[in-house]
């Protein structure tokens, strides 16, 4: 199964009081969104991680990204660039992209798009729980940050379901 998640922001103290997350610390956060993760991702799933992954030393990063199950594929977010392809692979991703994928009709990115192709929809993150800007067209984005997903990751078919019904 392939699945998709953004914006998990591990041990960034101030997401929690930017997008009133529901947690007292970032301890609680980490192992809520962890806890989540490994409840519908297994080790043979594909998770694809659309941007900012998380704040802390190499080593607490890599430690909470080994903790999560499922192949790990990294689309760099604003967050993310602060270390190298190599760093992040090193971490626990199998793969590492810097502004898009495409996935058959899917265009994975780390903010909305306005380069969606007519039969594409643009899977995305960036925004938290904010409403999408009027540029973007609501009928070809699907938000995956995980304050709106409840910290799940959101499955294909589950996208393929809801682009069918936009």
């Amino acid at each position: 199964m392939i699945y998709f998640i953004a914006d998990t922001h591990f041990n960034h103290e101030n997401i929690i009081k930017y997008c009133n997350r529901p947690f007292k610390n970032t301890d609680e956060m980490n192992k809520y969104i962890v806890k989540k993760w490994n409840s519908i991702v297994k080790e043979t799933d594909t998770v694809y991680h659309l941007g900012d992954v998380g704040f802390g030393s190499f080593k607490e990063v890599k430690k909470l990204v080994g903790s999560l199950n499922g192949r790990k594929i990294l689309l760099r977010g604003n967050h993310d660039f602060k270390i190298g392809i190599s760093a992040w692979k090193e971490i626990g991703f199998l793969e590492v992209y810097k502004k898009k994928i495409i996935l058959d009709n899917l265009l994975l990115t780390h903010a909305p798009s306005e380069e969606v192709g007519e039969k594409q929809v643009n899977v995305f993150g960036h925004i938290h729980d904010k409403p999408l800007d009027e540029k973007f067209d609501k009928k070809n984005h699907i938000c995956v940050s995980c304050d709106v997903i409840h910290y799940i990751p959101v499955s294909i078919s589950k996208i393929e379901s809801i682009a069918r019904n936009l």
